[in-house]
């Protein structure tokens, strides 16, 4: 275990921007977003004189490295919304000047996505009949994942919507980080999870100390009060653990759960979007005078499009069944497929959903009718 104190992080995060492209999350009002980090300058404070004067570091109020998890999804750093995947039909190869990614803050939430992910795109995973290994492998992602720097975090609080506990993921990550930082007073408790994590620790060993048993125990104490509060929220909402689920879809395929549900439904795949283990997507070609494209896009099962073939058939033309193909693919597939639910706990979809369809609701209900 080793220390560093804020200053030192931010020196830190300074020298990383040699390498990478360093994202941060930040706080505007109740609202968390990743944003490129901008080095701390000086600025003269207001009404000081210019000589002599205290200076003040910018750039760096606004940062919150503890808390819980931004908006954005952590998928969206590897691959994007919408993305050239070829030129002329041809394998597009991303410019080799562009610098990976840094991102700060990662929570543990996101972190499982990466389950979902990379048996996805870089068929990595396991089913019920062992280990898995895909025919595909997509070149973009598998890139970004192998260059991309996950500076992770402990979540220092809980907001009403989390229950990851749930899925038995704790507020705290324990895997697929290079690094992870725990906040404490005056800095923070890092501890290395991967090669590549301690190679960067060790190339900037003077900006970090051997981490104190006091430091680690207010880690400890700090870590306890975040799953009381977790643990609150999954009381107060009444949520069932991920042991109760096997089963619950197909005992319920019928029920009338979808269409009570479905009734508020908007159809704008907000749930899909932000969720950080969703990976459909859609190809299309576009073209002009000189050349042509293939794009992915991001796409959504709540549309009705989504499943619609050539000729105008749909195998699921009512709302309430994609609304419980949605479930399907997070509750029955992928416990199947590669041994994990297909949801982290992080409550992304409760707050984007114009409905308030509430997921934690639906888990409920659909437990209880088994």
């Amino acid at each position: 275990m080793r220390y560093i104190s804020e200053d030192n992080f931010f020196a830190l995060l300074g020298a990383l921007r040699s390498d990478y492209e360093v994202y941060v999350p930040v706080k505007k009002g109740d609202k968390r977003f990743y944003k490129r980090f901008i080095p701390p300058t000086v600025q003269p404070i207001e009404g000081k004189k210019k000589d002599g004067e205290v200076l003040k570091p910018a750039q760096t109020d606004d940062i919150v490295i503890g808390e819980v998890r931004p908006v954005e999804p952590l998928k969206a750093f590897f691959y994007s919304a919408r993305e050239v995947v070829a030129e002329g039909f041809k394998d597009y190869i991303p410019h080799s000047t562009d610098k990976p990614f840094a991102i700060v803050g990662v929570k543990a939430c996101d972190l499982k996505g990466f389950k979902v992910q990379d048996y996805v795109f870089s068929g990595k995973g396991r089913s019920d009949s062992g280990e898995k290994d895909g025919d595909y492998r997509d070149p973009l992602y598998i890139k970004n994942r192998e260059q991309n720097l996950i500076i992770a975090s402990d979540c220092t609080c809980a907001i009403n919507t989390c229950f990851c506990l749930a899925l038995g993921i704790k507020p705290h990550p324990q895997e697929d980080f290079d690094i992870n930082l725990s906040q404490i007073k005056g800095g923070f408790v890092v501890e290395s999870g991967s090669p590549k994590g301690e190679r960067l620790i060790k190339k900037h060993s003077s900006l970090f100390e051997e981490a104190r048993q006091g430091y680690i125990a207010e880690r400890e104490r700090l870590r306890t009060g975040v799953i009381k509060e977790v643990e609150g929220n999954i009381k107060e909402n009444h949520v069932p653990h991920q042991d109760l689920y096997k089963g619950i879809i197909a005992k319920n395929i019928e029920s009338t759960i979808w269409p009570d549900k479905a009734k508020t439904c908007v159809e704008c795949g907000a749930c899909n979007v932000i969720c950080p283990t969703c990976h459909c997507f859609l190809l299309y070609d576009q073209k002009d005078e000189k050349r042509m494209e293939r794009l992915r896009i991001w796409d959504s099962c709540m549309i009705k499009d989504f499943a619609r073939v050539a000729g105008g058939a749909n195998p699921r033309p009512k709302l309430w069944m994609r609304l419980r193909n949605r479930f399907e693919k997070k509750f029955d597939f992928f416990p199947k497929a590669a041994g994990i639910y297909a949801c982290t706990g992080c409550g992304r979809c409760i707050s984007a959903c114009p409905a308030k369809i509430d997921i934690r609701d639906v888990l409920k209900e659909l437990v209880g009718n088994v």
